[in-house]
């Protein structure tokens, strides 16, 4: 049954008959403008809440697993980079401590 600005009315007719004016106004202020389709009932938020943290736990996911991939690609560079001042690192040592014997014997 479509309610309409008619069966309102007609209601409120009726209802002034049996409860009086005022009891009629406040009764039809409390329903809904447009009928019991457009008001969202208990069921409805919690299926709004349901998706709103399947979003969040998705959102989440995606997040830990680009902190995952940037830490990993992280390490792997600072490893890299580590690795290769330690070799140049040693070589520089190995370089200067030539060029400290030979020094010593050219002297």
């Amino acid at each position: 049954m479509v309610v309409d600005e008619r069966s309102r009315h007609e209601l409120y007719r009726r209802l002034e008959e049996v409860l009086g004016p005022d009891a009629a106004t406040t009764l039809i202020e409390h329903l809904p403008p447009v009928g019991w389709a457009d008001v969202a009932t208990k069921h409805d938020l919690a299926g709004l809440e349901q998706r709103i943290d399947d979003r969040f736990a998705l959102n989440e996911e995606r997040t830990n697993a680009a902190v995952s991939e940037v830490r990993a690609t992280l390490e792997h560079e600072l490893r890299s980079q580590s690795t290769t001042m330690i070799f140049g690192l040693v070589g520089m040592m190995l370089t200067m401590a030539a060029l400290a014997v030979a020094l010593f014997r050219l002297t």
